[in-house]
């Protein structure tokens, strides 16, 4: 069957401030996946993250073909997360999508933080709030208490809880993936991926009245050429008033911490760079959704979060964890 090839012509999207190519790292995304079902015909599908160009990276020539018969871009609207759909019907037994795209990223650094006091802008008062995913009672509230202690403003507010999640928490390698990101079940062991560090900054932060949410994303390739299928990342930002969006990852500072076996007063300029700023290397998918409902609608219960490829053969979820199962791959190669 000759592949159905489609060109996004609104796969392009400038938000805030001109994106500029200086110092930006760059390269080229192919997302493959080939669905493995039994010989019994088996209809799928498959929704998976539509990156748009932003402040900090910018997206171009995005093109998605494959033997699947409908598709379309959709936006979900409580959390705003755009993706792609796709479904083959039971008789198409090799079920194959590729989704290629040229990607450039820039540090993201919020230089010289200043807490003017501002109140916090209506569209933003939302990440204030707690969630079926991001509680902000039990533990987390006395926990988050403590923290902020005479601590006043969003800004010493939002330190406080950086350096505890830090100081308290730690990576633990078997998690699967980047983890659930269930607050409470990371809180209990003091250990996750990270996810599950991000969501324990956001839930503490949300409870001290500093606005949070997570940032979905995948890591580049800092070879010529290299499979990046392990590279999905979660980070965390805070929102500080007149200032916007400021990144946080504790999660990469106990993870260096574990990968070259540091203690906390070894890592002191890592912890200080984690606050208010990430790497090139890095690229957002999507930001702040968790609970997420698709469309066309999934059979499965909501979605925890949107990061990896999600696919259903048969109405049943497949485990994005596991690509080996799953059989999707991604693929990085830089441009001479």
């Amino acid at each position: 069957m000759k592949l159905k090839v489609i060109l996004l012509s609104f796969g392009l999207f400038f938000l805030g401030e001109e994106f500029s190519l200086a110092d930006a790292q760059q390269g080229h995304i192919t997302i493959k996946v080939a669905l493995k079902v039994p010989e019994t015909p088996q209809s799928a599908k498959i929704w998976l993250p539509y990156p748009v160009s932003g402040e900090y990276q910018l997206i171009e020539n995005m093109a998605i073909k494959g033997n699947f018969v409908n598709s379309g871009v959709y936006k979900e609207p409580k959390s705003g997360a755009l993706y792609f759909y796709a479904q083959w019907p039971k008789e198409t037994q090799e079920k194959t999508l590729e989704m290629g795209f040229k990607v450039s990223t820039q540090e993201r650094q919020a230089a010289n933080l200043l807490d003017t006091g501002a109140p916090v802008p209506v569209e933003i008062q939302k990440y204030l709030q707690p969630d079926g995913w991001i509680p902000t009672d039990g533990e987390v509230a006395e926990i988050a208490q403590s923290i902020q202690k005479d601590k006043t403003g969003i800004l010493e507010k939002a330190r406080a809880v950086y350096d505890w999640v830090v100081e308290n928490t730690a990576r633990d390698p078997n998690v699967k993936g980047c983890g659930l990101g269930v607050v409470e079940v990371t809180l209990s062991k003091r250990s996750g991926k990270c996810a599950d560090i991000s969501s324990v900054y956001v839930a503490l932060a949300r409870n001290v009245g500093v606005p949070a949410r997570e940032v979905f994303g995948l890591r580049l390739g800092k070879e010529a050429e290299q499979d990046i299928t392990g590279g999905y990342h979660c980070w965390a930002e805070f929102y500080l008033p007149g200032t916007g969006w400021v990144a946080v990852d504790p999660a990469d500072v106990r993870k260096k911490m574990l990968l070259d076996k540091l203690e906390l007063a070894d890592i002191k300029e890592l912890r200080e760079y984690f606050f208010g700023a990430v790497d090139a290397y890095r690229m957002t998918l999507e930001t702040g959704g968790r609970g997420i409902t698709l469309q066309p609608a999934q059979a499965a219960k909501p979605l925890n979060y949107l990061m990896y490829p999600y696919a259903e053969v048969n109405g049943k979820a497949l485990d994005y964890f596991d690509p080996e199962s799953f059989h999707y791959s991604v693929q990085f190669n830089d441009f001479p």
